[in-house]
């Protein structure tokens, strides 16, 4: 996704089916499982396949858990079951959480001693050309890093580097070539262990960026093959405590201890169980089913349906568990590129009456009560910073009102209502949600005429291809959007979609912007104090829903569960789901 640059926000100050081996006692706290015990194979069932085994492309929040195990950061985060603990950037790769220059321009991180490749022919240091190398192959002409436009822009002299690079053949030879005889002017490497990162701007949330995946180190056998092409994936190299046994794509994943992991050199992982198998192409029922069996241990990419939540928490099963996470799971954009209706969407109160028209509350019901879900009403969600429960469109308890809803259609010229065409994914409970709507805004005069869309296309084919705005395929459409670090993360809710500077963004799909907003966001982004930016953003939050682009509707908050032999099952929050690197088996 193109990001634009801003300068960032204040650091938060506190800012399967393999037999059981026999388990052993390891050094560790009594918890609630009793103490942490080694060895065994992690279960772990999924729908569908990662999104990449490519550190640098990923970016589907379930797959952090399979970064997690193969692939250290530079920074991250201790599991923890604490919302406030689980948000805190650690050092991983590094010895420390680096703080910037005077001028704010600097960052200087140094690498810890011992963290080593799982190299082909033995054990090797990670080193400082390690860093830059992964950096710069984020822009790579092949399939370039769905996060690099964060780093692109922020880094010195890295927007030149990456002009550079589009114009090189997408072949490992010219690929390679460029990366060894280049360099990005911001990335500096005095030594083995120390790297210097240069900024445009001042960026104090640069640390959050340095605990995505897209900025691990990349091993010199990565220029060896296409980025995530199959001979890559092959040929992985590990950091972490597992490595890739075997990988057959949409079907099984199997993780391995790797021996040149030094756990004296790693205080975020303990990786309690000897390996990790995932099996692909389960179903959401049969999933659960083998959890409560002890068959299976954990859940991938998939979370437990609505009426499995109803009997847990009936049950009171221990084993589940929800969590924040910063996003909003519901909200509604309104196309105004769309000429329908005359271009009905362009005008403010048309906007202002669909925000009154729909009931939020109908829609939280629909996604499982207020035990699962919550309204929303700006473009943050709960556990951000800048998240403030506000409403400039109040209806009394989330229900909407649809005679002010049809007052403002009067006023706006359309008296007798609306027929808008809504897009929605055909899976899970968006059906329901979008018939939910859909009778919330029959209410207030106005017609939706919904069209399934299958939900591998949603976003891919639909909602992205620009034509269909302009054509006017659709006037309203249900998104969601989860932040893509933990912690001070309102940038990258903001930035991607609500900001345009010329240069059209994925996910935002009508060239939204707003002067206000960019120069309060501005503002945001250079304060001193996370207090002071969390109101500054709030400021940001409400000058966007003062130009009502989307309608806010609600949160979701993330369900997890897991079998009765897992120990130690605390939230990993980039991927939200429990840390495999951290859970034992008890039995």
């Amino acid at each position: 996704m193109a990001r634009t640059t801003l300068r960032a926000a204040a650091v938060l100050a506190v800012s399967t089916a393999l037999m059981l081996t026999a388990c052993t006692t390891a050094p560790g706290a009594e918890s609630g499982d009793g103490e942490p015990q080694t060895g065994g194979t992690l279960k772990v069932l999924a729908n569908g396949d990662v999104d990449h085994l490519d550190p640098q492309l990923v970016s589907y929040v379930p797959t952090y858990n399979v970064m997690r195990s193969v692939s250290r950061s530079l920074l991250s985060y201790a599991a923890s079951d604490d919302a406030a603990e689980r948000i805190v950037l650690q050092p991983d790769l590094v010895e420390e959480v680096p703080t910037p220059s005077a001028d704010g321009l600097t960052y200087t991180v140094t690498l810890r001693d011992g963290v080593t490749w799982g190299a082909p022919d033995g054990a090797r240091p990670i080193v400082a050309s390690d860093v830059a190398r992964g950096i710069e192959r984020l822009c790579n002409p092949h399939i370039s890093g769905a996060l690099a436009g964060y780093f692109q822009g922020l880094i010195a002299g890295m927007a030149e580097f990456c002009t550079g690079f589009a114009a090189v053949a997408p072949e490992v030879g010219p690929i390679k070539e460029y990366i060894e005889g280049n360099e990005i002017a911001g990335i500096q490497t005095p030594d083995d262990r120390t790297i210097e990162f240069t900024l445009v701007e001042p960026a104090s949330d640069f640390p959050f960026m340095l605990s995505l995946d897209a900025a691990d180190p990349a091993p010199i056998e990565a220029l060896d093959a296409l980025p995530d092409s199959p001979e890559y994936r092959r040929g992985f190299v590990s950091s972490g405590p597992y490595q890739v046994a075997e990988y057959t794509p949409d079907a099984k994943l199997v993780l391995e201890r790797n021996p040149a992991w030094d756990p004296e050199s790693d205080p975020l992982r303990k990786a309690y169980v000897d390996g990790i198998e995932m099996t692909m192409g389960v179903e959401g029922d049969a999933a659960m089913q083998q959890l409560q069996a002890g068959s299976a241990d954990l859940l991938f990419d998939l979370s437990p349906s609505p009426a499995n939540i109803q009997q847990l928490k009936a049950a009171n099963d221990e084993k589940f568990s929800t969590m924040e996470n910063g996003g909003v799971d519901q909200f509604m954009w309104m196309n105004t590129a769309s000429a329908n209706n005359g271009g009905a969407l362009t005008k403010l109160e048309v906007r202002q009456a669909l925000q009154y028209a729909i009931d939020k509350s109908a829609v939280v019901q629909t996604m499982g009560g207020a035990d699962l879900a919550g309204v929303t009403n700006g473009i943050f969600g709960p556990g951000i910073l800048g998240y403030q429960e506000s409403d400039q469109y109040a209806t009394e308890g989330g229900k909407g009102d649809p005679e002010k809803a049809k007052e403002l259609l009067a006023e706006a010229g359309y008296p007798d209502g609306l027929t808008l065409k809504m897009p929605y994914r055909n899976v899970g409970t968006q059906p329901d949600i979008a018939q939910t709507v859909q009778a919330s805004l029959e209410r207030a005069g106005i017609t939706v005429e919904l069209t399934p869309v299958p939900p591998t296309d949603y976003y891919a084919n639909f909602m992205t291809n620009r034509d269909n705005a302009s054509s006017g395929a659709w006037d309203i459409a249900l998104v969601g959007w989860s932040p893509d670090w933990q912690g001070g993360a309102a940038r990258s809710v903001f930035q991607p979609q609500f900001v345009f500077d010329g240069t059209p963004q994925s996910y935002n799909y009508v060239d939204f912007d707003s002067d206000a907003a960019n120069e309060l966001a501005a503002e945001a982004l250079a304060a001193e104090t996370p207090d002071e930016a969390a109101d500054l953003w709030h400021q940001v939050d409400e000058a966007v829903m003062a130009d009502a682009p989307i309608v806010s509707i609600a949160y979701r908050l993330k369900s997890n569960y897991h079998s009765a032999r897992v120990g130690g099952f605390e939230p990993y929050a980039q991927s939200q789901n429990g840390d495999w690197t951290n859970v034992w088996l008890t039995k």
